[in-house]
């Protein structure tokens, strides 16, 4: 049997499971404003794309108000949903008109309009099937629309949002981060036999540690050694498709890649039904989010919440950008990471700039200067002159905190005191520690 009809005859039973519930999805939880009443923009199907073997179709929403180098937001209907339904149904599209981004919306083109999340090929970076598809769409993005390679993001609703974890799993060098709608961890829905469907999975009774859960996800690119992608995980706790022990496996895997601690460090409630947790980190991209929903069904995301996913990328302007390397300005050299380790107490340093991840630092919105994708933060490991600056798990605490001066100083909010390299020195090596703030060059950085 070919792998399409293969892929037909699964997909027919995930829709037989799914139906019930995709109308509520659309009625619910998917509600939105058509962006058709707010630009003269429209969305656009793009073909002959790239490599396609998910024999996927594409579709594209560019805003009038998209900038010279815009962002991508990749947004992946449920089960039964189209594309353009889920243009149409939900908020992605209105919110890229207000902030400027491009959205990408595959479309499953073919019977039950599921996504493979499941074979070995899709499992595996450029393995092939449905992923393989997607990520094609985001190169030829970059490629053909001017877009930003630094700021990729994916979401997703049900199928979809067990394609968000697929995507971030064995797609890391394209993505910054996602927002999974009610889905299940990467690898959880794996079948061999060459079906689609895993009840197993489906009810919750697969749980991993989670060491087990990230070596899933890293061995879908062997030798990746980059950064990963941040995680926000959104889910009912009374979800009827795909059950509500899912949500907890996430957690587990995601904090595991991103190597945080599984003890949330941040706990809220938005609202009466609704918990809140972040983990590494306290502020709104932190490295993953979870999001529970008491009483709550196969009805994610509902109004509102797609606004919440954009936050977390950061493509509101609340934070969360980029900006590269950061630039010792009396050596020519940058703020580094020895030999790219993500071990508590590393001390940094300056060196050659080269482009690398353990030199790509992420101001905040809580001031916090990340590396690794937000898995890691600068630490001051005191308060007095001499003080070491260290690699330690975020904890939004204000030994984390830098305020970046107009002068061209960094300073720790809980000292007061400088980002300074030791000794005026400006050999690769050179220690970098708190001092005095004196004007010196060795105290001069610039970002970006």
């Amino acid at each position: 049997m070919s792998r399409k009809s293969k892929k037909r005859r699964v997909r027919d039973v995930l829709v037989a499971l799914l139906m019930g519930i995709a109308p509520l999805i659309a009625a619910l939880g998917l509600t939105g404003i058509s962006a058709t009443t707010a630009s003269a923009a429209s969305l656009t199907e793009v073909t002959n794309f790239g490599r396609n073997p998910g024999n996927l179709r594409m579709y594209v929403y560019k805003p009038d108000s998209a900038p010279a180098r815009p962002a991508v937001v990749v947004a992946v209907h449920y089960c039964t949903g189209t594309g353009p339904a889920f243009y149409s149904n939900t908020e992605f599209a209105r919110l890229a008109d207000q902030y400027g981004f491009i959205v990408v919306y595959p479309d499953a083109n073919v019977s039950g309009q599921c996504f493979d999340v499941s074979s070995p090929q899709a499992l595996k970076h450029d393995g092939g099937s449905d992923p393989t598809s997607i990520a094609s769409m985001v190169r030829y993005t970059l490629q053909n629309m001017n877009a930003d390679p630094g700021r990729v993001y994916v979401t997703g609703a049900s199928s979809g949002a067990m394609t968000t974890n697929v995507m971030l799993g064995a797609y890391p060098d394209l993505f910054k981060a996602g927002a999974a709608f009610m889905g299940v961890p990467f690898g959880c829905f794996a079948t061999t036999d060459g079906s689609g469907w895993n009840s197993d999975c489906a009810t919750g009774k697969i749980t991993k540690t989670p060491q087990e859960w990230g070596d899933l996800v890293r061995n879908a690119y062997p030798g990746y050694t980059g950064p990963r992608p941040r995680m926000q995980l959104w889910h009912g706790t009374e979800d009827e498709a795909l059950y509500y022990a899912n949500f907890g496996e996430e957690i587990k895997q995601w904090t595991n890649v991103l190597g945080v601690s599984q003890t949330p460090v941040f706990t809220d409630s938005p609202q009466s039904n609704w918990t809140r947790t972040r983990y590494g980190s306290t502020g709104s991209q932190a490295p993953v989010e979870a999001n529970s929903f008491q009483g709550v069904g196969h009805s994610l995301p509902e109004s509102g919440m797609a606004a919440r996913a954009i936050t977390f990328f950061g493509l509101d302007g609340s934070g969360g950008t980029t900006t590269g390397p950061i630039h010792a300005i009396g050596s020519g050299k940058c703020l580094d990471v020895p030999g790219f380790s993500q071990m508590n107490g590393t001390q940094t340093q300056i060196w050659d700039c080269n482009g690398q991840t353990n030199q790509t630092w992420t101001s905040t919105s809580t001031k916090q200067l990340t590396v690794y994708g937000g898995a890691k933060c600068l630490d001051a490991a005191g308060t007095a002159a001499g003080a070491k600056v260290v690699l330690w798990d975020c904890n939004g605490g204000t030994n984390q905190q830098w305020d970046i001066d107009s002068n061209g100083t960094i300073t720790g909010v809980q000292s007061g005191l400088c980002l300074d390299v030791t000794g005026a020195s400006t050999a690769s090596g050179a220690t970098v520690g708190l001092w005095d703030c004196n004007g010196g060059s060795n105290q001069q950085w610039r970002l970006g």
